[in-house]
């Protein structure tokens, strides 16, 4: 399946059907009196957000949703039928923006969210709704209101509790590999990685979710390469692995230019909190191993873990140090979402 993490699409609801003129004609009625019906209401189009959905594909062929217009009010009393509602699936981290691109109007993170998009035009009056003691025959009804249509863009951004960062060939889509049952392309050439991938991270009986982006080069900001679009799918990740590639010819220059992307992307990458590892650790000569993490830990102020995927050096201990991470943000979180209560002195 192609991986498809924006859209634009047209969404338009339903009109509103139109109300009804009529009489009611029966023998040996000589005044029936008007009994036009109401017209029914318009579909609306709504959003909801499902399980089981990982990509955007299903608006890469189809761009125009339209939900069904009213049926028109009927003679003896009888009100149109209301307008079918379309609903567009979309999956878990969709953020739907405005046609300018940044107005945001919702963001789905739950499953079952349902927003409505454009609501449906109301269904007119028909006559018999008019009548009064003065006017006992209107001859009047109300066309059904006009629905409403929008440009929209809907934009994918991945939930996970880890992200992997670094530049292209620095091996996350290996270490990705190594600690999940993901099967992303891994090769020895730059940017194997097209698109995002996920993977669920087993360690210690406890599971998380991580995601490896592509990686970026220096000038991802302005589009050199594949640009740093895809930064958006580590918005919301609560630790960054930055993997810095162990036979590169300066590990603290390396992981300088990633950090100047993450800083001119914004978002609050930089904010987040960040281990830093020195990948391909089994490759290095102990003397190049050294250089290379004391030029690491100059660049990043923090002690570096040497790690390799290949011979799974340091990894329990590195999946370890991001659960505990995961864990401290998840507490952090849910202390700040509890309701605050005043406390009052006590008063016997």
């Amino acid at each position: 399946m192609k991986f498809l993490d924006q859209a634009k699409i047209y969404v338009r609801s339903g009109d509103g059907g139109a109300g009804c003129v009529s009489f009611r004609r029966e023998k040996f009625i000589e005044f029936g009196g008007p009994d036009g019906g109401d017209g029914g209401r318009g579909g609306d189009v709504i959003i909801e957000c499902v399980n089981g959905l990982n990509t955007l594909i299903d608006y890469r062929f189809k761009q125009h949703f339209k939900a069904k217009t009213g049926v028109h009010g009927m003679g003896k009393n009888r009100t149109g039928a209301n307008g079918a509602d379309v609903v567009l699936k979309v999956p878990v981290g969709t953020q739907v923006l405005d046609e300018d691109e940044e107005t945001l109007l919702a963001d789905l993170t739950e499953v079952g969210q349902r927003i409505v998009l454009a609501k449906g035009g109301n269904g007119g009056f028909g006559n018999a709704y008019f009548k009064t003691s003065t006017n006992q025959a209107p001859r009047r009804a109300n066309p059904g209101q006009e629905g409403e249509e929008r440009w929209i863009w809907l934009r994918l951004k991945l939930i996970a509790d880890a992200g992997l960062v670094g530049l292209p060939n620095a091996g996350k889509s290996t270490f990705l590999a190594a600690v999940s049952a993901a099967k992303p392309k891994i090769a020895d050439y730059p940017f194997t990685t097209l698109h995002p991938n996920l993977g669920v991270v087993g360690v210690d009986g406890r599971e998380f979710v991580m995601a490896d982006i592509p990686g970026l080069i220096e000038g991802a900001h302005e589009g050199v390469g594949l640009g740093d679009r895809f930064l958006g799918h580590v918005e919301r990740c609560r630790v960054l692995l930055h993997l810095v590639d162990g036979t590169c010819e300066h590990a603290g220059e390396a992981y300088k230019v990633v950090r100047r992307e993450l800083e001119a992307y914004g978002g609050g990458l930089t904010d987040k909190p960040e281990i830093v590892a020195l990948s391909k650790a089994d490759a290095l000569s102990p003397e190049l191993r050294k250089e290379q993490l004391a030029r690491l830990k100059r660049a990043a102020k923090q002690t570096p873990i040497a790690l390799s995927s290949l011979s799974r050096e340091a990894i329990e201990d590195t999946l370890r140090r991001l659960l505990a991470v995961i864990d401290e943000a998840k507490q952090q979180e849910a202390a700040e979402a509890m309701p605050k209560v005043a406390e009052e002195a006590w008063r016997p």
